[in-house]
């Protein structure tokens, strides 16, 4: 049975990004990541998820992002039940992330 997928704020992300601790999957399509993404996450469209792809943590936490933070949710639940142990994702999504005034990369 999956867990609650975690939360986390922007500020977390950013945190555990600048700290190396965090592996940022973003499961948006690649259309939308062309126009903006955040720095170092890994492209994993959801629309052809496959849990095994993920790229192996190294001890860092793997956290999910998509644009407004639902897909993501559906990407850790996947994960989860494909026996990884997955849990969180970055609420609000990129919405969130561009409203906080994080990094981002465009093109």
């Amino acid at each position: 049975m999956p867990v609650p997928v975690h939360n986390l704020t922007p500020d977390d992300v950013a945190r555990g990004l600048a700290e190396d601790t965090i592996l940022l999957v973003d499961v948006r399509e690649p259309h939308e990541v062309a126009m903006a993404g955040i720095p170092d996450a890994v492209n994993l469209p959801l629309s052809q998820f496959d849990p095994s792809a993920i790229p192996a943590p190294a001890g860092r936490r793997v956290v999910f992002l998509c644009a407004a933070g639902v897909r993501s949710i559906h990407a850790s639940e996947a994960a989860q039940a494909a026996g990884l142990p997955y849990d969180a994702h970055l609420a609000g999504g990129l919405k969130a992330w561009v409203m906080d005034g994080q990094e981002i990369v465009r093109g």
